[in-house]
């Protein structure tokens, strides 16, 4: 189950079509949804989760923390819409584009992928631009 939490003004547009999409994306990985919660915030929010749960004193656009249990995926992802915002006008992409991107890159810590090392975050850049091509192709 894919579940949506707000500590912000911000509403998600068209949430079924996200969740098809998440669901789709998560088969093509060979895993199973367990039970997965996005929170999306603002980033004064996720700056005091950063400093409290990871020591670091910097803002970003997302936080996942991952639960999952073999292939079956559970975790807590939170995403600052105002850093996505921030990125989306810094990278000159569409807001739901940049949006998309933070959602599935959360998804895809869940998958194992990590984004440490500059290959480590080739990879997570390739696997994202695969994935969003799919939210196209599908929807």
């Amino acid at each position: 189950m894919i579940n949506f939490f707000y500590e912000t003004e911000f509403i998600l547009e068209d949430k079924q079509k996200l969740i098809s999409w998440i669901e789709s994306v998560v088969t093509s990985e060979g895993k199973n949804i367990g039970e997965i919660s996005y929170v999306f915030c603002d980033d004064k929010y996720l700056l005091k989760i950063n400093q409290e749960f990871l020591q670091h004193d910097t803002y970003t656009d997302i936080i996942s923390f991952d639960n999952g249990l073999g292939n079956q995926l559970n975790g807590d992802i939170f995403i600052s819409t105002e850093r996505v915002k921030e990125n989306a006008d810094e990278f000159k992409v569409d807001f739901y584009q940049e949006l998309r991107r933070v959602v599935i890159h959360g998804i895809l810590h869940f998958c194992g992928y990590k984004d440490k090392t500059d290959e480590e975050q080739k990879v997570m850049t390739r696997k994202e631009d695969e994935k969003l091509k799919m939210f196209h192709v599908e929807h």
